[in-house]
């Protein structure tokens, strides 16, 4: 008798164990769904992929954020190895708290200051050593970005293996460098543009 009500018990524990599963395989589907969905409206085509994906200069922060990801392979840890990231405001105070330095020492010893379309903006600096590009400060050869959780948003967003990485990084350029407001940015712009400079819709 006990072994029988073991089987029975055993049996009940199988069955919900299914179930769970069941529920586990739904829901895990229906995220699926929901973020090629989400994809899809993003790109606003019905049959969005990879290749086809358009960006503008007014897409949001939000958006770009969703079709980016940490990668480090070859072609993402090129612009490590061979130059950095800029920064934007916000960053500065995450990468100091990060590091347990102040804003100060942080521009003072880790960032350097380079200007584009009349706008300055910082980046890591790099050790050149004698050579006019070298990698990122904050690059390491066996572990990647050191400051991962707190880089650069311009390094957040580089994707060097998909097809729009170039996208991304004229949207940056477009949203962070060029002064819709600013006469001197605007006139560096267009001479950009004038000599073959690449460029997003507005």
């Amino acid at each position: 008798m006990a072994h029988k009500n073991s089987a029975v018990a055993n049996s009940g524990i199988f069955i919900s164990a299914f179930y769970v599963v069941s529920s586990l395989r739904k829901t895990k589907n229906l995220l699926c769904r929901f973020l090629v969905f989400r994809r899809h409206v993003l790109l606003e085509k019905p049959n969005a992929t990879e290749d086809n994906v358009t960006l503008t200069k007014n897409t949001p922060l939000s958006d770009i954020l969703n079709i980016t990801h940490a990668c480090k392979c070859n072609s993402c840890s090129t612009g490590c190895k061979y130059g950095s990231g800029f920064l934007v405001e916000e960053d500065i105070a995450k990468i100091a708290n990060f590091l347990g330095v102040t804003e100060k020492a942080l521009k003072e010893n880790f960032l350097e200051e380079v200007r584009k379309f009349n706008t300055k903006r910082f980046r890591p600096k790099i050790l050149r050593n004698g050579k006019q590009y070298g990698k990122c400060i904050f690059f390491d050869e066996s572990i990647g970005c050191k400051i991962h959780e707190v880089k650069p948003l311009e390094c957040k967003i580089s994707m060097g293996c998909k097809p729009y990485g170039e996208q991304l990084s004229l949207w940056f350029m477009l949203n962070y460098f060029v002064n819709a407001n600013d006469a001197e940015s605007m006139r560096e712009y267009a001479t950009y543009l004038k000599v073959g400079g690449k460029t997003l819709k507005e």
